[in-house]
This record gives structure tokens, sequence and C-alpha cells, in this order.
């Protein structure tokens, strides 16, 4: 029995492994209430679509890290809305609850490293020279946050699989809430950078690298770009340079929105308001993360790169440039 469930032993009359809908209380399940079906369906069909189009365009494209991260991240939280599918049935099982919580709570960092590995050659294609970073450290150093984040939650999850009490339960929830927030404090740092990088790009624009000039005036490539301004009243260059990118910054957004209810969610515990609340999970969590996935994957870099995300890789520039002799 988990520490949810054996929080709410006084309510029950037979063996948990016994309960059922028709023996046991809703408010023993492991979620005080039946996970709605349509809702967690349409998020599972969401979720697998993507996958399936992610590898499609991932091995097409030969952007596999990107394909990587995004497969592993559509595959946990297939996982997860499965096991929510099958709470829909039986709440009482521990299995589907561990399933759902541990995968959908994890899923979100692989996201995120998706999005970091876009910006490393965002920063090529508009000229290493404008960024305070190196394109490879982008990388390198929220990659390293993200394994953080990955080992804190998942840490967690595994103590709450294991509690068999409240207390040690509750040690569980609070790790990984630390993961959860180290998350939250990488994101709003790469967005600081990006917020630099684009201001950068705006005011210095007869510097950016003319090797890409004719991929940032792409349309497809325009959808990456994101400006604070009506683009109605932009001439093309400040258009081009005016902000982040488009897909990126709103997934970003989506993500912080996330992490933030996921934080506040487990502050409760699991008898806290918002654990009861399934619209707040459907909206904050389910929804954020499919716009996320959607738009990460509609303005997936093989397309919007116009086949170039190879060429923009900055491991393959700096290993040339070594070659020809100017670094």
């Amino acid at each position: 029995m988990s520490a949810t469930a054996s929080a709410h032993a006084p309510l029950i009359t037979v063996p948990y492994s016994e309960c059922n809908l028709q023996l046991c209380p809703i408010e023993a399940a492991q979620i005080p209430y039946a996970p709605n079906l349509a809702g967690n369906v349409l998020y599972l069909t969401i979720f697998s679509v993507a996958l399936l189009v992610n590898i499609v365009l991932g091995i097409w494209c030969r952007t596999w890290g990107y394909l990587v991260s995004m497969s592993f991240g559509c595959i946990l939280e297939i996982l997860g809305y499965v096991g929510r599918v099958q709470m829909h049935f039986n709440p009482f099982p521990e299995d589907p609850f561990l399933l759902y919580l541990i995968c959908v709570t994890i899923a979100s960092i692989f996201f995120t490293a998706a999005v970091y590995l876009c910006l490393a050659r965002i920063v090529v294609v508009y000229g290493e020279n404008l960024s305070i970073l190196r394109p490879r450290t982008y990388t390198i150093l929220f990659i390293i946050c993200d394994f953080i984040s990955l080992v804190l939650q998942a840490g967690g999850g595994t103590i709450v699989s294991m509690a068999d009490n409240q207390a040690f339960g509750d040690i569980g929830l609070h790790i990984m809430q630390a993961g959860l927030s180290f998350q939250v404090a990488s994101l709003l740092v790469f967005a600081a950078l990006c917020g630099l990088f684009a201001n950068a790009c705006r005011r210095r624009r007869d510097e950016r690298d003319p090797n890409f000039a004719e991929l940032r005036r792409l349309r497809r490539f325009r959808f990456f770009l994101w400006s604070k301004f009506p683009l109605q009243q932009l001439s093309e260059p400040l258009y081009l340079t005016a902000g982040c990118c488009l897909a990126l910054s709103i997934a970003t957004m989506a993500m912080l929105t996330r992490c933030a209810f996921r934080i506040a969610e487990l502050s409760g515990g699991f008898h806290g308001e918002m654990w009861y609340n399934e619209v707040d999970y459907m909206v904050l969590e389910g929804a954020m993360i499919s716009i996320c996935v959607i738009l990460l994957t509609i303005g997936h870099p093989g397309l919007c790169f116009a086949r170039r995300y190879r060429e923009a890789d900055f491991w393959v520039r700096r290993e040339k440039r070594s070659v020809d002799g100017r670094h």
C-alpha cells in the first residue's frame, strides 16, 4: 500500500488490494477522483501522434539529438496517460498511479532539452559573436541542469513508490519539488540569456553571420521568431531579429506555467486542495505540455532550418574552423 493509500486506511473495511469503486470510497483511492476518460485519452492521442511525427521528421531531417529528446518526452507522457486511463476504471491500484506520477512529472525535462538544443543552433545562425556564451556552452550547461532535475524528480518519485507511510512519502514529494524548482530556475536563466541574445541581434544587425542570411529570410524560419511589437509595424530586418523563437518562446512559457503548477500541487502533499482538483491538472499540466509539444513538433528545427540544421551544428562548425586555422 502506498503512502497515499495508507493515509486513508481507516476509510476502508476490506484489504486495500481488493478495493474498487464498488467496495471502497473514492476518497481512499490513490487520487480522490476517477480521471476523466475523454480528456486523458485526448492527451494520450496527442502525445502518440507527436511521437510518430517526431520519429519521421527526426529520421528524415537527421536531427538526432532533437529526435531523442522529443521521443523520450512523448513516450513518458504516453506512459503517464496510460496510467491515468487505467485509473479511470479503477483508481485504487498503486502501479497505474506511480506510472502516472513519475512519468508525467519527469517528461517535461526532455522537452526542455530539445529547446536547449535549438537555441545553440540559432546562435550559430545569427552569429556566435552576438552571444555572451559559446553555442555549445548553452547545450552543456542546460543539459547538466536538466540531468540534475531528472535525478531529483526521479529519485523523489522512487522514494514515493517505496514509501509505506506518509512521512516517508512526504520526503519523496519534497525531493520531487526540489527537482521541479531547479527546473524552473534553469528555465528562467535560459529565458534571460535568450533575451540578452535577442537584444544583441536587434542592436547589432550588421554583425550577423552572412553565411546564414538566406536562411534567416525564409518564411518557415521566421515562424521561429517572435517580436514584442505588432508585426505589421516592423521592417523586415527588425522583424527577423526582434525577439526569440516563437515556438520555443511559447513552449518555454508553457513549461514554466506547468512546473509552477506542479510545485504548488505537490506542496500540499497528497491531501492538498489542488490534489483534489482534476480541472486544474488537465489545464495547467495536460494542456500546457500539449501546447509545448505541438509547437515543438510543428516548429521542428529540421523543417524550419530548411535542412541546414546539420550545417548549424556548433560542434561541426568549430571542427571546420579549426581545420581552416581561424581558431
